[in-house]
């Protein structure tokens, strides 16, 4: 009983010892979700410096709407998901209010975490950036290496720094896809395409092992109009003659060779960096003109995020106006139902517009769309809630931003007036339904399918027999009806025949600047250009605010918007985020295919949808491993 009792004795004790280990971690762990959770509901406003550099230091891809909701996006991230986002409108915003703030003496631009991004987004930051040194004050843009995303962004800043052993990577522009055919049929699997266009070629993926030569046409003449725009406008803020980058490109093998490789050298001599100096020496001498920031002995700075805190909150503490501009943001594929930001739902983004709708203070709206298209009956939600929008006497602008094309432009098409970038790839007015067949597939293991049914359409729709021509015959004809209707929308709205329509449509893919020469968009311009003149359509004057309609956080979804940056900087510190690797990036785009489709909703099967992907802007680098 002695040694029982003392062995009982024991292990009471180590219980004890280890469940009040238990206690103490939890304890340890609930005291660091509170000090999150306060970090979050911490409402100071950031003080600005009275002498400071507003560093811009955009992450990932520029977007109109952050993918996802917060929640989504922290936990992602925080475990190597989604690559990060940076709102398009947090950069301008904070560079325009930049311009008139006193405190502000000049921008750095820090570029070297910006991903491949629309050319359109690219050029609305340089137009900041324009007005931001009419103003008199400098931007300066400071790398250790440039792909040809970042340097369009840098060569806008009066100073280009790069660093001794840096380089400058521009390769022009490249559209190149995947094609599946013979992998398909390798699998046995039958895919039947019923499509509407003679350039709707999204579907050739599946039914051909090449580029259609109507495709290599129409996207050698937007490819080569957009390569146009990128040169023309590097070239003229780093004043170069009109042909500088071609030749730089064309002439970099020998000219490389002749300065020994030093890749950084070379763009100092044909004039695409102002000087050779480190960041560091960048730094050192702007505190003569900002003075020492004394924790980090660097300049005085404050980062793009905390300056929108402090003059957002500003705004925030300001009256209402009765009289708004709303902006409804549109971005991503157009699906059916309800969809997370980053993806246009049928009924979430006809919701949003209803929205602008009832509120009294919006007197206009406009319709920022950046979307290759997707559900046929999800973009006829939306278009007609934009046709009730001006039935109820509220103007509608619409302004595109990287696409608008097929089911992107469809819900363009009732607007009173359409922006574009001449940048913008817009267009693609058709419309495909495909269906996936197995029967091959599955004869491979033994397996075949037999039956009866009691009308001839009885299981034409299977997917593991081959489709009836009935079947095949009333797809075809929803498809050509659909595109029918298309031509009569764009035609409505465009006070165009459906002939004439047809004549442009055809699925063909158009640059901005040449949808305004044939009819397809009003104007050439921005964000700000469509919102002046839908002020102006309902006769605000100047005195109106923009406010964006949105759906509103719930306190779970705002608490994880402020936790997410923290998420972020503790994710790289401890390695947990990771970039994708090489051959996850090769493997990407047939990823991307495969995800694409199989996102696709619609409930009739029909789709207007552009696989139109902006031209390859990036550059992996240089790496010693």
């Amino acid at each position: 009983m002695g040694v029982g009792s003392a062995r009982m004795g024991f292990l009471g004790l180590v219980w004890r010892i280890l469940d009040g280990i238990r206690r103490a971690l939890h304890l340890v762990l609930l005291l660091v979700i509170f000090g999150f959770v306060l970090t979050a509901l911490h409402t100071s406003i950031p003080i600005v410096p009275r002498a400071a550099a507003l560093v811009i230091a955009p992450e990932g891809e520029l977007v109109e709407q952050l993918a996802s909701d917060p929640v989504r996006r922290a936990v992602g991230q925080a475990s190597g998901g989604p690559a990060p986002e940076t709102l398009l409108r947090d950069v301008t915003d904070a560079i325009t209010a930049a311009k008139s703030d006193v405190r502000i003496k000049l921008i750095v631009l820090e570029l070297g975490s910006l991903d491949a991004s629309g050319l359109s987004k690219l050029q609305e930051i340089g137009a900041a950036l324009r007005e931001f040194r009419a103003a008199g004050k400098r931007v300066v843009a400071a790398a250790d290496s440039l792909d040809q995303t970042q340097y369009y962004l840098a060569a806008q800043a009066g100073e280009v720094y790069l660093d001794p052993m840096g380089l400058i990577y521009l390769d022009g522009f490249s559209y190149y896809r995947m094609f599946l055919k013979d992998a398909i049929e390798k699998l046995g699997v039958d895919v039947n395409v019923f499509r509407a266009g003679t350039y709707k070629s999204f579907t050739d993926q599946f039914s051909r092992s090449d580029m259609a030569p109507s495709e290599r046409e129409e996207s050698g003449v937007w490819l080569e109009s957009l390569w146009n725009a990128y040169q023309q406008d590097v070239t003229r803020a780093r004043s170069m003659s009109s042909g500088a980058l071609n030749a730089f490109i064309t002439d970099e093998p020998a000219a490389l060779a002749a300065v020994s490789g030093d890749a950084a050298k070379l763009a100092l001599q044909r004039g695409l960096v102002t000087a050779l100096k480190s960041r560091r020496q960048m730094a050192d001498e702007l505190k003569v003109l900002v003075g020492e920031d004394q924790d980090t002995h660097s300049f005085n700075s404050i980062g793009m995020n905390q300056y929108l805190a402090s003059i957002r909150s500003k705004h925030v503490l300001r009256s209402k106006s009765d009289s708004k501009v709303g902006i409804v943001v549109a971005s991503g594929e157009i699906l059916d139902g309800h969809q997370p930001p980053g993806t246009i739902g049928g009924e979430s983004t006809a919701d949003l517009l209803r929205q602008a709708r009832y509120d009294k203070a919006v007197k206009a709206v406009v319709l920022r769309v950046d979307s290759p298209g997707g559900s046929m009956f999800a973009s006829e939600q939306i278009l007609r809630e934009v046709q009730t929008l001006r039935k109820a006497g509220k103007p509608v602008v619409v302004s595109m931003s990287t696409y608008a094309a097929s089911g992107g432009y469809y819900i363009s098409t009732a607007a009173n007036e359409i922006f574009a970038s001449p940048t913008t790839l817009t267009g693609s007015i058709g419309v495909f339904s495909v269906v996936p067949t197995f029967q091959r597939t599955l004869e491979k293991f033994g397996v075949k399918v037999d039956g009866l049914g009691t009308t001839p359409l009885a299981g034409g729709m299977r997917l593991d027999r081959t489709l009836t021509p009935a079947t095949r015959q009333i797809l075809q004809t929803s498809v050509d009806h659909a595109y029918a209707q298309f031509l009569r929308r764009v035609g409505d709205g465009r006070k165009k025949s459906v002939e004439d329509v047809d004549k442009i449509a055809q699925g063909r893919v158009w640059a901005g600047l040449d949808a305004e020469r044939i009819g397809l968009v009003d104007h050439l311009g921005g964000l700000k250009d469509a919102t002046e003149a839908a002020a102006k359509l309902a006769q605000l004057g100047s005195d109106f605010d923009v406010d964006y309609i949105e759906p509103e956080l719930s306190l779970r979804e705002a608490l994880l918007m402020q936790l997410r940056s923290e998420t972020l900087r503790i994710g790289r510190t401890v390695g947990i985020l990771q970039p994708p690797s090489d051959i996850e990036r090769v493997l990407d785009p047939v990823l991307e295919q495969a995800r694409a489709i199989a996102r696709l909703n619609d409930p009739r099967g029909l789709y207007a949808y552009c696989w139109c992907r902006e031209p390859h802007m990036t550059f992996r680098g240089l790496a010693a491993r």
